[in-house]
Formats: C-alpha cells, structure tokens, sequence
C-alpha cells in the first residue's frame, strides 16, 4: 500500500474564461501541462450527522481537519480510491492519505472490516473515525480538473477545476460522476499550490487578468447549498 504526505500553502482564486485564458498563456516556459490531461476527480466528503466538521470549518479557526475518499475518475470495487486526512494549520495545508482498493475502503468507512492500513496514517484515520462518533457519508463531490507543473520549480503546480458538481445520493466512487453544479458554465476554481512564495512572473500574471483571491471550500459550498434546499431557499 502506497501511503502519501503533502505539506503546502493552497491559494485560490475563481476565474472566467479570459482570466483562465491569460493565465495558461503566462504559463507558457514555466509551466507545463499534466500529460494525462483533463481528468474528473471524484471525492466522498465524511461528516458528522451535524455536519460538525464543515461547520467548524466555515467558521474559519485557526485549524480545521477533513476526511474524505477520493478517486481518480469512476472506479471498480477492485479499483484504488484514497482515504485522505486534509488538515490545515496557520494557513499550511497538510494532506495524509493512504490507498487502498474501493470495496476495503468502503467497508471500513461503513465500520464493517477494521482499518486495513497499519501504518501511521492509518492509525490516524482511524483514530479520526473514532473520535467523530457517527461519522458518515454527507456528500459526493466531482470536478474536471485541469493540472499544471513548474518546469523550474518541484514544489509549484497549479490547478483549474471546473464544472464542479456535488450530490447526496449516490454516495459511491463506483458510481457515475454527476450532481448539481457549483459554478457557473465559464468559471473555474484556480489554486496555486507551493511550499514557498508565488514566482514574481505568475504575480504578474494574477494582476494583468486582475485575478482575486477568493475564499471558497467545494465541500462548504456544497453544504450551503443543502442547507438553502433544505429551507426551501432557492439557489442561483
């Protein structure tokens, strides 16, 4: 089994399709394109039957943590899905996650089979599923993401995700991508991923497209959205 660590800032920024356009020109020489292309990215996000965790999240505390699923496109039962700790301290952003074959995963998240993992990580998650009594599917979310690498920097790459969707039935990674979408048709959600300071080039960049910030968390969003539908607010 393959057990993985990232620690990194996460930046991010909602764009149109002439920002996006005037940032992959300025990515020209420094970046380059993931040669998979385009891929879907599908995630189960695991929440308390209060949606404790993106509550605490959207209040914005010096620390937060998340658990999720996560596979590369539609899988098998057979396939390799991730079970992933994201948590994020003082604006670092640190990822633990493990690999493991859908139908373990699955089973262990439903408290059918013990954590199949006897690593570190593992011992974490599990540890996490404990200490979050009644920890459970809340939402499915997929997005086609769009990855790009620096050809000067190992510790830069770059990420626009569109049509970002999400669901709460269905909640499985064998099942077909699909939900209601987030965005509007010519948005894209683009974060800038590094352990260090953002190159003078890409700010440069960011400003000739005029490119903001923006706070903006899918699974968040994805839960507003529940909470309006189940007010019977309508959402644009």
């Amino acid at each position: 089994m393959e057990n993985n660590i990232f620690q990194r800032r996460e930046i991010k920024f909602m764009v149109d399709a002439r920002q996006r356009a005037i940032l992959e020109q300025a990515f020209r020489g420094h970046m380059a394109p993931d040669p998979h292309g385009e891929s879907t990215i599908c995630n189960i996000y695991y929440d308390t039957p209060d949606y404790r965790l993106v509550r605490q999240s959207m209040e914005k505390p010096i620390y937060k943590e998340k658990l999720r699923m996560r596979s590369y496109g539609r899988v098998s039962s057979e396939g390799t899905v991730f079970l992933e700790l994201k948590k994020k301290y003082k604006g670092i952003v640190y990822k633990r996650r493990i690999e493991l074959p859908e139908r373990q995963a699955a089973a262990y998240m439903r408290g059918e089979i013990s954590m199949p993992d006897d690593s570190q990580i593992g011992r974490e998650i599990d540890w996490f599923c404990g200490y979050y009594e009644g920890i459970r599917p809340a939402v499915y979310l997929c997005y086609d993401r769009s990855p790009w690498y620096s050809v000067e920097d190992p510790n830069l790459r770059a990420t626009f995700d569109k049509r970002i969707r999400f669901r709460e039935e269905d909640m499985s990674l064998t099942a077909a991508p699909g939900g209601q979408h987030l965005l509007l048709p010519h948005q894209s959600l683009f974060e800038i991923k590094t352990a260090d300071a953002i190159p003078l080039w890409l700010v440069e960049a960011l400003e000739a497209g005029e490119v903001r910030q923006a706070s903006f968390s899918k699974y968040g969003e994805a839960y507003t959205n529940i909470i309006k539908e189940r007010s019977g607010v309508l959402c644009a």
